[in-house]
């Protein structure tokens, strides 16, 4: 169900080089992590220390029947083990504050480079893939990094320390003890490249399970409405056990690793038992060294068994950081500042001008036609244009590439003369202000998302301005007024409340350019008139473009362009293009909206959709 671009481990894919793009956000903390591990290295030590007190026990005071030395080397086991217990508390808080840091950050560049992006990159990703890398994905780097991180290398240390201590006090029982070592390697080797998939997948249907929830939560007046409740909740069951079924895969994975690890290294150590205990009957072997060799060799239990969920986390961190840089490597917009060229001299230059722009989507078949093919339109300053044209000729999509939600395939766009590009993304989104036909809202105050289209500096005057503009009288009659949360995507109000607070947010900042997306489509017949008499003392200081679908809209512009076969047909008033242009009076009589047959032009760019 998911439409986002997801990826398989490559072929040959390092997990260590992977995890190694982690490395800037763990060197400022590297300090405390190292410190980490040497205090988990010295107390998974301290722990092989217990073999050889046990070792000098059984063949000193035991043999000898020494109670005095009995009592004193169970002190020395007393305190080794309390010293180990201290220092792995002491491993633990110190990894605690750093790591909430790294995560803190990781979630932050991610936020970040999420509001960076272009509009394609959110077309073609599901929200419910971002949700879960800022979530599950992060949660699992967490994880690694405050356990198999540090583990891998205190466990590795503590074998090779243990093997050598075996190897030290018989090097014939070390030897059969050292026998699994190669079956288990070429079983971890295997474990590893399946695995790698299997994780991957695992966390990609995450994603699109968190987005059919995201999708029926937001969704629910429309679940409801059409009854809908129990496909939604089949199509949730259906991707859920998906996800179980390859939860399972990883499980038998994690099962058969775990089972060789764990029962080789015991076979082992039962025959090294077996063996010691005959050459200790024959006197070539004393019980103490037997048993410090079977103690060293059961304390080496737990970071051998280890070695199979361990190198499981690491896979699944290394799948996790793939996913994270997915979202970090994609081109960000940029700045602006891209072209240096000088503004454009005379009056004529002046206002909202496009210089044949075309325009294709990034993800459109190769050799579809674009969705708008040499725009030549000049809005002078001061005036309003109204763009008309039938669904899905590209009038949203024109409207996008003003505040550059979208980048020209060719051509370019200037404001008084200056090349939109030469602009910051910052000033040339306080120089236009946009309104779109579907209002988005937040969950903020009605007064915060009003503000949200003006500089810091605006305030209660502005706000009361703005929502008189929009005739957003019914603020007033809310609980707290423009303090009143409007909760998530502003499904508390209704649809002409939802349109007339974003013409608001249009507004409030009092912008040179406005761009107005049919911002009347949810209104009333009696409200419409109300806003577009306010609107009319607005647009007389402002270069507007206002997509338009009804003549009421229409006439509160100066001129009208109309849009059709992904160019402009003809520009004039309203009156002139009814008398001389019989698509336009087609448009203007309604057919477009009520099927009544075609219009006498169809646009290329309906293929591509008015998105």
């Amino acid at each position: 169900m998911s439409t986002t671009p997801v990826a398989a481990p490559a072929p040959g894919r390092s997990a260590v080089r992977t995890l190694l793009r982690l490395w800037p956000y763990v060197r400022p903390v590297r300090a405390r992590l190292s410190a980490a591990a040497f205090v988990a290295v010295v107390a998974s030590c301290l722990g092989l220390v217990i073999p050889l007190v046990l070792k000098w026990m059984v063949d000193g005071p035991v043999t000898h029947r020494d109670p005095a030395g009995v009592w004193l080397g169970a002190l020395f086991l007393l305190l080794l083990g309390i010293a180990e217990a201290l220092l792995f508390g002491l491993r633990r808080w110190l990894v605690a504050r750093p790591l909430s840091r790294v995560e803190a950050d990781l979630r932050a560049d991610l936020f970040g480079r999420a509001q960076r992006l272009p509009v394609a990159f959110h077309d073609r990703w599901s929200s419910g893939q971002l949700l879960s890398r800022a979530t599950t994905d992060l949660m699992l780097l967490r994880m690694f990094l405050a356990f198999p991180l540090t583990f891998l290398l205190v466990n590795g240390v503590t074998i090779l320390v243990g093997v050598g201590i075996m190897l030290l006090q018989d090097w014939t029982l070390g030897l059969v003890i050292l026998v699994p070592a190669v079956p288990v390697m070429v079983m971890c080797l295997v474990f590893e490249k399946r695995y790698a998939a299997v994780a991957r997948l695992a966390q990609d249907q995450v994603g699109d399970l968190t987005t059919v929830v995201e999708e029926s939560v937001l969704g629910i007046r429309i679940i409801k409405g059409f009854g809908r409740h129990r496909s939604q909740a089949r199509a949730f069951r259906e991707l859920s056990g998906t996800l179980r079924s390859t939860e399972l895969r990883k499980a038998r994975l994690l099962a058969a690793i775990w089972g060789v690890i764990v029962t080789l290294p015991e076979l082992a150590i039962g025959a090294a038992l077996v063996l010691g205990s005959v050459r200790v009957a024959d006197g070539d072997l004393s019980a103490g060294t037997l048993v410090a060799f079977l103690s060293t060799a059961l304390a080496l239990r737990w970071p051998v068994d280890s070695i199979g969920f361990l190198l499981a986390m690491c896979q699944e961190a290394a799948t996790a950081t793939e996913r994270y840089f997915e979202v970090l490597d994609e081109r960000p917009e940029s700045a602006g500042g891209e072209r240096t060229r000088a503004p454009e001299s005379g009056r004529e230059a002046r206002g909202l001008r496009f210089h044949g722009v075309r325009f294709r989507y990034p993800d459109a078949p190769p050799g579809s036609p674009p969705v708008l093919d040499g725009i030549d339109l000049h809005i002078r300053p001061g005036e309003s244009m109204a763009l008309v044209g039938a669904t899905g000729s590209g009038k949203t999509t024109l409207t996008a590439l003003v505040p550059r939600l979208h980048e020209t395939t060719e051509g370019r766009i200037t404001l008084d003369g200056e090349d939109i590009t030469a602009l910051s993304r910052e000033e040339l989104r306080t120089r236009v202000a946009v309104a779109f036909e579907e209002p988005t809202l937040f969950s903020a105050t009605v007064g915060e998302n009003v503000l949200m289209g003006a500089d810091g500096g605006a305030g209660a005057a502005e706000l009361e301005r703005a929502l008189g503009v929009a005739q957003a009288d019914f603020v007033r009659a809310l609980p707290q007024g423009a303090g009143t949360q409007v909760g998530e995507q502003g499904l508390s109000l209704s649809g002409g409340q939802r349109q007339r607070l974003a013409l608001a947010r249009a507004v409030v900042g009092r912008p040179r350019f406005l761009i107005l997306d049919d911002p009347l489509s949810a209104l009333d017949v009696h409200t419409e008139a109300a806003v577009e008499a306010a609107l009319r003392e607005v647009l007389a200081d402002t270069t507007a473009l206002i997509v338009a679908h009804r003549p009421s809209t229409v006439l509160l512009a100066d001129r009208v362009a109309l849009l059709s076969g992904g160019r402009i047909a003809a520009v004039g008033t309203h009156h002139e293009l009814l008398r001389t242009h019989p698509e336009y009076a087609y448009l203007m009589s309604g057919g477009d909206d009520h099927g009544d047959g075609p219009p006498p032009a169809v646009g290329a760019g309906e293929t591509e959709g008015d998105r």
